[in-house]
């Protein structure tokens, strides 16, 4: 949540800080601002868009040093005061910050007693007069010294006037990427505004502080002691992608789904040898014979992703699995099995959440892995083992393509641990065979998807919104749910399909539409009758269903049928795509911004 960008060069700074913060934007889109060095801190800030911010700043605006922002808040309103970067009381130094500070209100206090005046109500603020109080002519002394009593988050870029050609850069809990260009250096909360300008990058760790220079720059840790790491090279598939023919980034990535989906199972699957291969993982045969329990962390869409996950270890290599929000795991004190994997599922591999669970594991001796898709993520480092996605670039909010990969990736997973552990080699060619040969119903799909537009029109006059299947069609019920809150602003609710009559179905009636996640599977039967059970009280029915179930589309008042999949484990793929279109539909019906939806951000780097 929120994007930093800075640049030390020959250039004129602003452009390249533009560029960058409009590559970052879909990380926080209240506000943004920049800081130029011109002889003193030149600072434009505009609420809104970049575009906003691009309209204010003069292309032509000396500087060769900058740092920009664009943001998502968290304290204080969207106002143009609480906007980035901000300054010290002389307007000599500039900051901006990602992350939390907990501790801001007892700093602000403090501060204010010495006099200090704030011009905002965000808790960033008291970095730019923590490091004037501290400031006596080293910068990267100050901001050393000012970080010492910080406690909470933070990724910060900082600026001094009196020290043109230079940005002090630090870390902890929130990412930051440096990358080395022909006599310029760039800085970035996410590598992917460095994409075009350099291939060599390095990641900051927690706890590092850096100087920054057109030559290059010097690391440390806060300590004082000096580090290095080596130079890594910039992932192709972190280039920008454009929205091409498409009117938005997410009608534009749910086509994208049948690519995806082949990257992602491209060279795991061996259907010829029945099993899979995720060299990623780095476990031997007799590792996964010894795994007692598996456990699959995640937040949102990722959480979603991971009970379908869950689901298909216990039933492909009958492994005990579950899966759990990240966010309660991390702070429950759970009880770790040194002889358990833990995977934590991501798609930016920056969720502070779960990188947060990723660490209670590790303290407490457990293993972990990442099933991510962005290369080089704090996700990834910190786990050190796992499998990318390569769902390539999501630019939109609501994750479309991720969810499809991740749940692919898992599915990989749990056919290797299987193939390991239980089914013979028949079972695991047939499954294999079957997971290959969804890009291609997927693509068949999404060309002809069915009456889309009734069901928008269903859900977008509903006052709210009931999703529900069972088994592993109560994670597609629970992800099409929060595509529709996410996009529309439709208020939705879901529930494995039996408990609707253990309460929720008192809130049904005439004017309801229900959604129902029918795939032909051993389920089938008894979610039908549950589909019986809220027309018998008026609600009007949507029914995502397999092709050629004709007793599913006579109880749907829109039936829109999904290619048939063998596998119930494998059919999550199919049925959230009519999920995907209709919350697009709908939020597009009802003028909401598709790509940004209020007061969301695509990477949650904060708790």
């Amino acid at each position: 949540m929120c994007g930093i960008v800075g640049y030390v060069g020959p250039r004129n700074a602003a452009p390249v800080l533009l560029e960058g913060l409009r590559r970052l934007e879909y990380r926080g889109y209240d506000s943004a601002g920049i800081a130029l060095l011109d002889g003193g801190v030149h600072v434009v800030r505009r609420v809104g868009p970049v575009a906003n911010l691009a309209e204010a700043v003069d292309p032509q605006t000396a500087g060769l040093t900058g740092i920009g922002h664009t943001r998502w808040a968290t304290h204080g309103g969207v106002t143009e005061d609480n906007a980035h970067p901000h300054v010290d009381s002389t307007n000599r130094i500039a900051v901006v910050h990602n992350g939390i500070i907990e501790n801001y209100a007892a700093i602000r206090a403090l501060l204010e007693e010495e006099g200090v005046h704030f011009r905002s109500q965000t808790d960033t603020e008291v970095l730019p007069h923590l490091i004037r109080k501290f400031y006596r002519g080293d910068p990267l002394e100050a901001v050393r010294a000012a970080l010492q009593p910080v406690q909470g988050t933070y990724g910060i870029a900082v600026t001094f006037a009196d020290h043109p050609g230079v940005i002090i850069a630090a870390r902890n809990g929130s990412p930051l990427v440096v990358g080395k260009g022909q006599g310029e250096t760039f800085l970035a909360s996410d590598p992917t505004a460095l994409a075009g300008h350099t291939r060599q990058v390095m990641y900051l760790e927690d706890r590092e502080i850096m100087r920054i220079t057109a030559e290059g720059w010097e690391l440390f840790r806060l300590d004082g002691a000096t580090i290095s790491h080596a130079l890594e090279e910039l992932a192709e598939e972190l280039t920008w992608s454009d929205k091409g023919a498409f009117q938005h980034h997410m009608l534009k990535e749910i086509h994208e789904q049948p690519e995806s989906l082949r990257r992602c199972l491209s060279g795991r699957v061996v259907a010829e040898e029945g099993g899979a291969r995720l060299g990623g993982f780095d476990l031997s045969t007799r590792d996964i014979a010894n795994i007692s329990r598996v456990g699959i962390l995640g937040c949102g869409t990722s959480f979603h992703a991971g009970l379908v996950g869950a689901a298909a270890m216990e039933q492909l290599a009958r492994i005990p699995a579950f899966a759990e929000i990240a966010s309660e795991f991390r702070y429950r004190n759970p009880v770790i099995d040194p002889d358990a994997l833990f995977l934590a599922v991501s798609q930016s591999g920056e969720t502070a959440d779960t990188l947060g669970a990723v660490r209670e594991v590790q303290v407490k001796g457990g293993r972990v892995m990442g099933v991510v898709n962005v290369v080089g993520s704090s996700i990834a480092r910190a786990c050190g083992r796992g499998v990318y996605v390569h769902s390539g670039p999501e630019i939109a909010v609501a994750s479309t393509k991720a969810f499809t990969s991740q749940v692919a990736a898992l599915l990989v997973a749990s056919l290797m641990f299987g193939r390991t552990r239980l089914i013979g080699a028949d079972e695991g060619r047939r499954f294999g065979k079957e997971l290959l040969g969804v890009p291609e119903l997927v693509a068949r799909y999404v060309d002809n998807p069915g009456p889309i537009d009734r069901a928008v029109d269903m859900v977008a006059g509903g006052k709210y919104v009931f999703f529900f299947g069972r088994g592993v069609s109560h994670a597609v019920a629970m992800e099409g749910a929060l595509k529709l809150k996410e996009v529309a602003y439709i208020p939705c609710m879901s529930y494995p399909a039996a408990e609707m009559k253990h309460g929720p179905i008192a809130l049904i009636d005439a004017n309801t539409p229900v959604v129902a996640i029918v795939p032909d599977d051993v389920m089938r039967d008894k979610t039908l009758s549950n589909v019986q059970e809220v027309k018998a009280r008026g609600a009007r029915t949507i029914i995502v269903h397999s092709e050629g179930d004709e007793a599913s589309a006579a109880l749907a008042d829109v039936s829109i049928p999904v290619p048939r999949t063998r596998s119930s484990l494998i059919s999550p793929l199919l049925t959230v795509l009519p999920l995907q279109l209709i919350a697009y539909h709908a939020g597009l019906a009802l003028g909401r911004n598709i790509d940004r939806p209020r007061n969301l951000a695509k990477s949650v780097t904060v708790e």
